[in-house]
């Protein structure tokens, strides 16, 4: 067994002795694999036959919503990493938006979240957590089954939302939170609204999710390495844009805690376009960048052309100048 000091890798994720990030088996998850496969089954099977112009416009947008303000600057920027702050009503309906995703519940989130977090930083981890198997095999993995580490870290997920009755219940709910928004669309487009503002929406943002994941995890670019951990990060440069800024997957593990994903100019970030504009609005506050986080001795440049980028920084949003002026 791979034996490990005590270490206390994130704020919620703590290993002792015997703990281990390599020993463990695949299981399949009868949930979380039916709910994909039927979502995949209409995409596939049934999608095609209901397509209109006005079903693909609003899967687009949905799409766009849910996983910019939901997962991206929801879940992921505020909800896991606290990169920045918000009055709790936004937080609520980022994080909400972040649910119909259809991933995982808020806490279900920060677990998956934070055990690969903690497992990549590790000298040694499973090919689960590094996304190390063939394409086929990770995709199944990933997207219907868990992985059971034989001895496990801890996990503390603080009150404010372990004990938050609104995160409790969409823990419990988060599958079914999608009727909610099914309703709506098969009242005013019918079928097709329904199943691509549902299903086809659903398969992309999870499927689109792994598959960013596997190759961020791979191949691609890389400006940093952090030295001792079982996996680096990729910036995938094809993605950036598509995946709300979250494809910069290098840029993430170099500075996990940053709202800011796209570090440079030539690095579209459009959750950090949003929460820019937020900023200059007054709303959002206390923005986390990687000159104000703690140093990492173990972070290493990698890169040969650091003298021809240029780093982006918080700047003067002009539409929200437009709707200071306006109101």
């Amino acid at each position: 067994m791979e034996l490990q000091g005590v270490v206390l890798n994130t704020q919620r994720v703590s290993s002792q002795s015997v703990t281990s990030a390599y020993y463990g088996f695949v299981k399949w998850n009868p949930a979380k694999s039916i709910w994909f496969l039927t979502h995949l089954a209409l995409t596939v099977l049934i999608a095609p036959f209901f397509i209109s112009f006005s079903s693909v416009f609003i899967f687009i947008i949905l799409t766009a919503i849910t996983l910019c303000l939901g997962h991206s600057l929801g879940m992921h920027r505020l909800l896991i990493h606290r990169s920045y702050e918000c009055p709790k009503w936004m937080e609520y309906l980022f994080v909400y938006l972040g649910v119909l995703v259809g991933m995982a519940g808020p806490i279900g989130m920060m677990i998956q979240h934070d055990l690969r977090d903690w497992a990549q930083r590790q000298k040694k981890c499973h090919d689960y957590l590094l996304h190390g198997s063939t394409i086929i095999k990770d995709a199944w993995w990933q997207l219907n089954c868990d992985l059971v580490l034989n001895h496990p870290p801890t996990f503390e997920i603080e009150d404010r939302v372990s004990k938050n009755r609104f995160y409790q219940l969409l823990e419990k709910s988060w599958m079914f939170q999608q009727l909610i928004l099914a309703v709506p669309l098969y009242m005013y487009g019918g079928f097709a609204w329904l199943v691509w503002g549902i299903s086809v929406r659903i398969v992309v943002s999870v499927g689109g999710h792994w598959l960013i994941g596997y190759f961020a995890h791979n191949q691609g670019d890389k400006t940093w390495e952090v030295e001792g951990a079982a996996v680096q990060g990729h910036n995938i440069r094809v993605a950036g844009f598509l995946s709300m800024g979250e494809a910069w997957h290098n840029n993430h593990h170099a500075y996990p805690g940053s709202a800011m994903l796209g570090l440079y100019n030539d690095e579209p970030d459009p959750g950090w376009w949003v929460l820019n504009a937020l900023h200059n609005l007054g709303v959002v506050k206390n923005i986390k960048l990687p000159k104000q986080l703690p140093v990492r001795t173990e972070l290493v440049n990698v890169s040969n052309n650091m003298h021809n980028r240029i780093e982006r920084t918080p700047e003067d949003c002009k539409v929200a100048q437009f709707l200071r002026k306006d109101t």
